[in-house]
């Protein structure tokens, strides 16, 4: 006797609308079984049979609907641990650039980040290069940077609030620097941070970063580490946009890539693209009634 598998589908619509909210939820064979999340926004839906994200897009771009898509078997949608890279995902920005810019060599330090998000180079290697080119770099810049250039993006603290407030642990772990993720934990409510550390001597940078490197096997250990008392990895929702974060990305029992390079959206669960960081909630079955404001 075979066991019958349920898919929840969560479909999240870029911009809140009566007509095209309409036509998404068409795809649902019965339509008494939509779940409405977001009024004209975000809706699920279950089914018995393993459904096609390939023909659910299909049908989306062809009726001009542009969503977001999760398809869920796991029976435990809301998760245990929120955890998060920072640049591009938790903040618009790269930090890094951003501290290139002040150094007068953000054209080059970019190219280099490109690579590495792409995983055409290994992220340490990377990291260090980059940092190289910051030496002489004052401190003070850091403080600047972070005030003038760093935006924290769209649903961040909504996302963090909420699943704290629903008992989660939440967790930042960035290829990026301590001085940065402590402010962006601090603001959005994470309850803890990790990231590399910029070597300064008098407060000027030295161009070193101390070691080890958190790259992609330290966020993969550290998803691993906070949810051993959690039930396992499947506990944990996992984001990011860069190759560093994909072994994250993969051993989480929801892995989202954001706004990611191809090599991370092809190989992740599920993907947001098209809206923001509160579609992690939609897909975990929150609605937005329990959302928190911030």
């Amino acid at each position: 006797m075979s066991i019958s598998i349920q898919y929840t589908i969560t479909i999240v619509l870029a911009h809140r609308s009566a007509k095209k909210f309409k036509i998404a939820t068409s795809l649902a064979e019965n339509l008494s079984q939509i779940r409405i999340l977001s009024e004209n926004k975000a809706f699920e839906y279950s089914i018995n049979k393993k459904p096609f994200k390939s023909e659910i897009k299909h049908m989306l771009q062809t009726n001009e609907v542009q969503a977001d898509i999760s398809i869920s078997s796991d029976p435990l949608r809301k998760k245990k641990l929120l955890i998060c890279d920072m640049d591009s995902t938790l903040i618009e920005q790269e930090c890094i650039d951003e501290l290139a810019d002040f150094a007068g060599v953000k054209m080059l330090v970019s190219k280099i980040t490109e690579s590495a998000m792409n995983g055409e180079i290994n992220f340490e290697e990377a990291l260090i290069k980059r940092v190289r080119l910051l030496k002489n770099l004052n401190i003070s810049v850091l403080k600047k940077c972070f005030q003038e250039r760093i935006t924290i993006n769209k649903g961040a603290k909504v996302l963090c609030q909420t699943m704290k407030a629903n008992g989660a642990k939440t967790a930042i772990v960035s290829g990026g620097f301590t001085f940065f993720t402590s402010k962006v934990a601090l603001a959005c409510g994470f309850d803890m941070h990790s990231a590399n550390e910029l070597i300064s001597v008098n407060g000027i940078l030295t161009g070193e970063v101390k070691k080890p490197i958190l790259g992609r096997t330290a966020k993969l250990n550290t998803l691993n580490t906070l949810t051993t008392d959690l039930g396992g990895s499947l506990s944990a929702l996992a984001i990011g946009d860069g190759a560093n974060d994909l072994s994250m990305i993969k051993a989480a029992g929801l892995g989202i890539a954001y706004k990611a390079k191809q090599i991370v959206a092809s190989e992740a669960q599920c993907e947001i693209k098209y809206t923001d960081l509160t579609s992690a909630l939609y897909f975990q079955g929150y609605s937005e009634r329990e959302f928190i404001s911030c």
